[in-house]
């Protein structure tokens, strides 16, 4: 099995698509003669020529909306976002005109266009470029949402979202593009969307993550003194409710770890679904374990502090086990003192 950056399983991933499909089309700043800001399109241009990989002008208003146009009309474009914040200047595009074609029209029309895009924190882009804006796109009926979290999952949530029929937004963790392990190609590795990851099993708490922190939460469970499974989301749009609350029914306890701010994460939706739905597994309160509600830092020993580690993890499941109530952040505790 060939070992692969993340960053050549996704561009492979995009490969084997256009080798299947003639329809497939990818768009997007730098990605055709560069090969991608990131290389995640390295080597397309070469194998597919400039009709099927196209650079386009700084303008993501204008390249989004000529994908929703393409994908409406037969195509399926694959369109890169340089960092995620740069989508908010086509967010339209995306969660009003490609989320809602299919039900405007009757369902005559769908949108199979896939928006890729790096996001997170972690390598000193700084509090505009370092975000991962997945609740952008999380209260969004007619998107389908993921997020990678390495080289092999990346694959097959790229070539599943190429397949949908419906408009998908990947989100790829920067720091994890040069992160290499094992990657198993060819259609049987496609990871349905919707459909969680067991990474991790162990029996005192369900800790429910993805992306970046998937590595932080698995290094956490390494060093702890209790066991955890460790649930990969992988899709938060649709998330795989059934996985989360089959754990949790075993373990009674629910942790969610989120490289995103206190207020308005994903893990409010988890948290208030499980609450409802699985209230009488419960044996603690459900903990949040997250940035705090600052913009990212710069500086690259603040954002070390920003970003949940592995011993913050640790620390806060220890002290959940022990008291049986809900653990303080790090900063509501040093404001404390």
């Amino acid at each position: 099995m060939p070992k692969m950056r993340m960053n050549q399983a996704i561009a492979a991933a995009i490969a084997d698509e256009m080798r299947a499909d003639p329809s497939v089309v990818v768009l997007g700043e730098d990605v055709a003669a560069a090969g991608g800001p990131f290389k995640t399109s390295d080597g397309l241009l070469d194998e597919f020529g400039p009709l099927r990989v196209r650079d386009t002008p700084i303008s993501e208003m204008g390249f989004v909306g000529a994908a929703v146009g393409a994908a409406s009309t037969g195509l399926r474009p694959v369109v890169e976002i340089m960092f995620v914040e740069f989508l908010g200047v086509a967010l339209d595009q995306v969660s009003t005109e490609a989320a809602k074609f299919h039900y405007l029209s009757g369902g005559k029309v769908s949108v199979p266009m896939v928006v890729r895009a790096s996001v997170g924190a972690g390598l000193g882009f700084g509090s505009q470029h370092s975000q991962t804006l997945e609740t952008w796109m999380f209260a969004t009926p007619g998107l389908k949402l993921a997020v990678a979290s390495s080289p092999q999952n990346a694959y097959g949530l790229i070539r599943s979202a190429i397949r949908d029929p419906n408009p998908v937004v990947v989100l790829e963790p920067r720091v994890l593009y040069a992160t290499r392990g094992d990657v198993e190609t060819g259609d049987d590795q496609l990871v349905p969307l919707g459909s969680a990851q067991l990474a991790g099993s162990g029996d005192d708490v369900t800790i429910v993550t993805l992306g970046a922190m998937v590595g932080t939460v698995l290094e956490a469970t390494a060093m702890a003194s209790w066991t955890a499974d460790v649930v990969d989301l992988r899709t938060l749009l649709p998330w795989d409710v059934g996985a989360v609350l089959s754990s949790v029914e075993r373990t009674g306890r629910l942790v969610l770890v989120e490289e995103s701010p206190l207020t308005g994460g994903w893990g409010v939706e988890v948290a208030a679904r499980v609450a409802g739905e699985g209230f009488r597994h419960l044996k603690a309160p459900i903990t949040r374990i997250t940035c705090p509600d600052v913009p990212v830092p710069f500086g690259k020993e603040l954002e070390a502090r920003f970003l949940p580690s592995a011993e913050y993890v640790v620390s806060q499941v220890d002290e959940l086990l022990a008291t049986g109530s809900l653990p303080a952040p790090w900063w509501t505790k040093e404001e404390a003192k």
